[in-house]
């Protein structure tokens, strides 16, 4: 009983031969028909050598080579009437070989398929009726009353634009403790011997942010010994003046002379 089998690459008689033919670099509208048929029966002849049993239908194949060479041997005939040439014998097999291709190539570009796909986690269907239910809503507006809406929404958006710009403007323009404190001592270098008041610390009096960098910037470096502060009264203005640390930054450990009076 024959059987199918895969030879190496080849999965049948048509397999082989396309093959045997792309190897040759033949077009498969012009076979060799000689040469071709010689591969194939020694082919053939290897395969039987190692005990393989080959469906009959490589062997169907190979007759149907050698009848075909046979044919291209003998003269060609003329038709005496119509003056016409003898159809060419390898039409068939030629028309054959085409059809085979076409689905073997269909067939490797559907494998390729699914191994893609096979890596595919397809999501598990919901339930939409939720929110596909409800009715559709109309709002129902004149056009006066539309038109003062979109005006509405115009100016909210407006306000909104506006709240963001100056937002994201103050957040690039703050600095930082560092750079407050660098301020602070370039100025009172500039008068080492005037007593500052924390007001003139403050480069912008109007914002609070810049009013609390500038206090927090102090107490820092009241606690480097850096600078002095005194307060006579509660709420009273506060006096800054240099110590000898000023210009290095030295930390030690405060003691009383440090705190606000």
């Amino acid at each position: 009983m024959s059987y199918k089998v895969k030879i190496n690459i080849f999965e049948g008689p048509f397999d082989l031969l396309v093959y045997l033919i792309e190897n040759a670099r033949m077009s498969i509208y012009d076979i060799k028909v000689s040469e071709i048929t010689a591969q194939y029966i020694k082919y053939i002849e290897e395969m039987q050598k190692m005990d393989v049993l080959l469906a009959s239908e490589f062997m169907v194949l190979a007759a149907t080579l050698i009848d075909i060479k046979s044919k291209m041997l003998l003269p060609k005939q003329v038709e005496e009437e119509e003056g016409g040439i003898g159809e060419d014998p390898r039409t068939e097999l030629v028309q054959k070989l085409i059809e085979y291709k076409k689905f073997k190539n269909a067939s490797e570009i559907l494998a390729r398929k699914e191994e893609e796909t096979s890596r595919i986690l397809d999501k598990p269907r919901e339930d939409l009726s939720f929110f596909t239910n409800e009715p559709d809503e109309y709002l129902k507006l004149n056009i006066n009353q539309f038109v003062k809406a979109f005006n509405d929404f115009l100016i909210k958006k407006k306000k909104v634009d506006e709240i963001r710009r100056n937002y994201e403007r103050d957040e690039r323009q703050r600095i930082t403790t560092e750079v407050r404190m660098d301020f602070i001592r370039e100025l009172i270098l500039k008068w080492p011997e005037k007593v500052f008041t924390f007001k003139e610390l403050v480069t912008d009096p109007q914002s609070k942010y810049d009013t609390a960098l500038s206090f927090v910037s102090m107490l820092e470096m009241i606690k480097q010994r850096r600078i002095e502060a005194s307060q006579k009264t509660l709420f009273g203005e506060i006096k800054i003046n240099a110590t000898a640390y000023l210009d290095n930054g030295k930390e030690e450990e405060p003691d009383d002379k440090q705190k606000i009076n």
